[in-house]
């Protein structure tokens, strides 16, 4: 006779068993966060079709919590198969409507809850809750625990009673993440959209739900193949703060996901420091479709096309209505930033009050989102500098200038702007500086070339032809490690002696040398950026005529560049020699081929080439004004230049073995 089965125990290997806090660690932020438990929890009484929904929540831990409603209830046997289901599918059982006690048939709301999660909320407070939930006049009693290897949670004890009326009541006593009853209040009143039918209170008293009041433009979002939403621009100055607080809010069926921000998805819409971010907060109103997007605990939308879709149209209809109400703010902006100033705003005369009044309103129409902050300091700013120009010495030279002098200058104000004119001028005295500096310094057997003349010379690129007049020569990673390679044997144990002050500087034996390149896509794999062009400037030290063996000398770094294998892509190079004089029988240009592919170029030219070559691109203008310079040294004038110029970063550093 078969011997009867005996039921497997708790530790038999051919079962699965369950921590005691498994369903407390996959709840996520509904068993962490307070505010989460209880909006979920209120969310769940919105879905039991109540009216009403009291939460009681205690000053201190060990003390009761409740929420109670009013809803349908359920009975012993509803509770078992819908409570204690896990991952219960509400619109699979009770459809995605809510179910509504007789007396209120005729009301219709759509569901929150789909996974059956938030009504777990408790255990957000403790490892076990109780409930008692009624109807029909009848009542039934559970206990909750999770101390269970056999089950994520179970009833503990169970019980029944009579109680005429219908509701649930769900309760624990708190021993963890205590709730401030106050902020939970505030929070409420921002999550759920104010409902005549659907009441809820904190202590007793009532939570205002949000009612958009405030609205000052309402528009639809058309976004394709998604379904509808609207989205509606709010005046925060005619609604209670908490209700929406700052930034785009998105609802969707009556409830907030999240929490408004002005940073949507990734990309921050406009600066919430801003007067706009402060005043108007936009509400984008999701319609019942875009649940699915939503995840289960509503702290988020989920990740999706369509939720990119909606963040996208949301960021374009929030720009488009700055844009618009900006323009309204300006006098506004303006004048608090005058307020802030007033004391020393009103010390300045009636026209510099004007000046510094309409330079305010100027910066706010120019840029919208500037903080107040930013723009008191901006007319602080002016103001000072209203008072500091006093304009007595404009006319004490106005007053030395002859007649040709006083034409001009009436000619030069009616077709330029002073600000345009001064930008002009300030560039092309600088490259005259340049060309001048070059020039004495060049002659000038006690000067210090290394300090003065080769920097200058390697940071005016333009001086080698206007190809090379661009921002975009700079230093590159591989660029350094190849020079690293090529100049290592060559160089001498001071050669990075100046590496903090002029890191594009490296100094050889007898001369010194920069090295910079331009960057561009390739043309073999258009993704990637290779180095395009480099520059090699070498110039000589001393009174040094250029020889076949600089040329040569030269002609080597470019091939050993070429074969260093640190390069990305394959550069074309111009190389310079640059010295007092060139040796007589010696090549001026010589070509790099490879694969009959020209690589690269060596040039030999002289510090007097170059500033003939410079002066003819400045259109002689040195000869229209010769005594502008005459009493200014070229060390000074070095100076002046290298103060003023940007320099390019080669990045190399005392590291590199000599």
């Amino acid at each position: 006779m078969a011997k009867p089965k005996t039921k497997p125990k708790a530790d038999d290997s051919t079962g699965s068993l369950f921590e005691e806090n498994y369903l407390v660690r996959t709840l996520g932020r509904i068993a962490q966060d307070p505010e989460v438990a209880l909006t979920e929890l209120v969310a769940n009484a919105w879905d039991a079709g109540a009216s009403l929904v009291d939460l009681t929540i205690p000053p201190t831990s060990e003390l009761v919590l409740t929420v109670e409603d009013d809803g349908h209830g359920m009975s012993a046997a509803q509770f078992k198969g819908r409570w204690m289901k896990l991952g219960y599918d509400r619109i699979k059982h009770q459809s995605a409507m809510v179910e509504f006690p007789p007396e209120r048939a005729g009301w219709r709301r759509k569901a929150y809850g789909r996974n059956g999660v938030g009504r777990h909320g408790l255990l957000c407070f403790a490892d076990q809750y109780s409930v008692e939930t009624w109807r029909d006049g009848k009542g039934a009693s559970f206990d909750i625990g999770t101390n269970s290897e056999e089950n994520p949670f179970k009833i503990e004890k169970e019980g029944s009673f009579i109680r005429a009326g219908h509701g649930t009541k769900v309760s624990v006593i708190v021993q963890r993440h205590l709730p401030d009853a106050d902020a939970i209040r505030a929070i409420l009143a921002g999550r759920f959209v104010h409902d005549p039918q659907f009441v809820v209170r904190v202590n007793g008293e009532s939570v205002a739900l949000a009612n958009l009041t405030g609205l000052i433009e309402k528009q639809d979002l058309h976004i394709e193949g998604c379904p509808p939403a609207e989205a509606f621009v709010v005046d925060t100055t005619r609604t209670a703060k908490y209700t929406l607080y700052q930034g785009i809010a998105f609802w969707v069926n009556g409830r907030l996901v999240g929490v408004p921000s002005w940073v949507v998805g990734a990309e921050a819409v406009i600066d919430g420091r801003a007067r706009f971010a402060k005043r108007f907060s936009i509400v984008i109103k999701a319609a019942d479709g875009w649940l699915p997007e939503v995840e289960q605990d509503w702290v988020r939308f989920k990740s999706s096309k369509k939720v990119d879709a909606l963040f996208e149209a949301a960021r374009d209809y929030a720009k488009k209505v700055f844009a618009q109400l900006s323009a309204t703010m300006v006098e506004e902006n303006s004048e608090e930033a005058l307020i802030k100033n007033r004391e020393d705003f009103k010390e300045l005369a009636p026209l510099g009050r004007a000046d510094v009044a309409n330079f305010a309103r100027e910066l706010v129409k120019a840029t919208p989102t500037v903080s107040q902050e930013v723009l008191s300091a901006a007319v602080q700013a002016v103001i000072n500098l209203e008072k500091a120009r006093g304009g007595a010495a404009l006319l004490e030279k106005l007053t030395k200038l002859d007649e040709s002098d006083i034409e001009g200058l009436d000619r030069l104000l009616s077709q330029w702007t002073v600000r345009d004119a001064l930008s002009v001028l300030d560039e092309i005295d600088q490259r005259l500086a340049v060309i001048i500096a070059i020039e004495k310094l060049s002659g000038d057997e006690s000067a210090d070339e290394l300090h003065t003349l080769h920097p200058l010379v390697t940071q005016a690129r333009w001086l080698f032809g206007p190809e090379f007049d661009s921002s975009e020569y700079a230093s590159n990673v591989s660029l350094k490690t190849a020079a690293e390679k090529v100049f290592q044997k060559r160089l001498s144990n001071e050669a990075f002696v100046n590496a903090k002050q002029r890191p594009d500087i490296v100094t050889l034996a007898n001369a010194t040398c920069s090295i910079v390149g331009t960057e561009g896509f390739d043309t073999v794999d258009p993704t990637l950026t290779r180095i395009q062009n480099v520059l090699i400037i070498e110039l000589k030290k001393g009174r040094s005529a250029i020889g076949r063996d600089e040329m040569n000398q030269a002609d080597g770094y470019v091939q050993d560049f070429l074969e260093s294998g640190a390069l990305d892509g394959t550069p074309m190079f111009r190389a310079f020699v640059v010295g007092h004089e060139i040796a007589p029988k010696t090549v001026r240009e010589k070509d790099l081929m490879e694969d009959k592919v020209l690589r690269g170029r060596v040039q030999a030219v002289t510090y007097g080439q170059l500033t003939r070559s410079a002066h003819q691109r400045l259109f002689r203008l040195k000869e229209r004004i010769p005594a502008r310079y005459e009493d200014v040294s070229g060390a000074d004038l070095s100076a002046k230049v290298m103060q003023t110029a940007s320099q390019t970063n080669l990045g190399l550093t005392s590291s590199a073995k000599a």
